[in-house]
């Protein structure tokens, strides 16, 4: 089967394109290689999937409509795995318009252009942050999330919005997918596991917001991909259940879904920590400070729809998920 993974230089489109090309799946990577952080680190990943037997990489941009159309126009695609975005709630506070041009302008492109070349499911990536103001917990994907915190978090939820109307539309099928602090070896280096993992190693102080009392949904990268390709081997179907009378936000009279995809487990910040400084064999130096606009204090999913409609939820513990970071980190930087 032929798939499109945009972003497949980005962590998870890196690792969602290993993943099905290993199963025999043709693959055709589309990334804009963004200097958002390392372009480095990128272009290694794309070298990692370059050396596979079914694998071609075309570079532009979402926002570039006439690339886009050409991008599907020669791809007959059957399937899309739309995991290219401009990520990272702090720098949607200073640099807006970027999220504007990938996250929703080239989100629309990808949507129509889907719709006019027949792709039988879309799956795409959307996010914890949609739950913003949120704090009953653990988050459903039957709760409303109508109060983003920041600008990215609002980008992600108008993708669900604006996915959901294709699908109303068009009868397109489409399934969003909200991820829970992803993180593994070719990680993020934006990201806390990178960073830390650094600045421990570096004898450097490591940044504690909201002075520790932080607490994520940590997810290793291979759950996140197994979920990613169970979800899209199966096509979004309407729900015969769904009333308007009583709208359930995670499902829909027209072929949309959405689903959590986290290890239901929160951890706390300064319990995270002490797993990588166990894994590094090294002590952290700590710089406690105030919370950061644009964040959440804790995330924590509810997987119960992934487990019923796919039989599988996230398993993989802190302890290994670090483990293996922690190893392939010291492999890549010689460290």
């Amino acid at each position: 089967m032929k798939f499109l993974v945009t972003g497949a230089a980005g962590f998870i489109g890196f690792h969602t394109a290993q993943a099905l090309l290993a199963r025999g799946d043709e693959v055709v990577g589309f990334d804009n290689l963004s200097p958002y952080y390392d372009v480095d680190l990128k272009e290694a990943r794309l070298a990692n999937l370059e050396g596979c037997n079914g694998f071609s990489f075309v570079k532009g941009d979402l926002a570039d409509q006439p690339a886009v159309d050409k991008l599907f126009a020669e791809g007959n695609f059957r399937r899309v795995i739309h995991l290219a975005a401009q990520a990272g709630v702090r720098h949607s506070l200073t640099h807006p318009h970027e999220y504007a041009q990938s996250n929703l302008i080239g989100f629309l492109n990808v949507l129509e252009a889907c719709r006019h070349h027949a792709v039988e499911h879309l799956v795409f990536a959307s996010s914890s942050s949609v739950y913003g103001a949120n704090t009953r917990t653990p988050f459903s994907v039957h709760d409303n999330v109508d109060h983003p915190v920041s600008l990215y978090a609002a980008s992600k939820k108008a993708n669900e919005l604006m996915a959901h109307s294709y699908a109303h539309l068009f009868g397109m099928p489409t399934t969003g997918l909200r991820f829970f602090t992803v993180y593994g070896p070719w990680g993020r280096p934006d990201m806390a596991p990178f960073i830390f993992t650094r600045r421990i190693l570096a004898g450097e102080p490591i940044d504690i917001f909201n002075n520790g009392k932080n607490a994520r949904d940590f997810t290793y990268i291979d759950d996140v991909v197994e979920g990613i390709l169970r979800v899209s081997d199966k096509s979004a179907a309407p729900n015969p259940g769904w009333s308007g009378e009583s709208p359930d936000p995670g499902s829909s009279s027209a072929p949309y879904r959405l689903y959590n995809i986290g290890n239901h487990h929160p951890v706390k910040l300064l319990d995270f920590i002490a797993c990588v400084e166990k894994a590094l064999d090294s002590k952290a130096t700590m710089k406690f400070l105030p919370a950061q606009p644009g964040e959440v204090p804790v995330t924590y999913a509810d997987v119960a729809d992934l487990e019923s409609d796919f039989g599988f939820a996230p398993k993989t513990s802190l302890e290994t998920g670090i483990e293996a970071f922690v190893d392939w980190y010291r492999r890549y930087y010689n460290v």
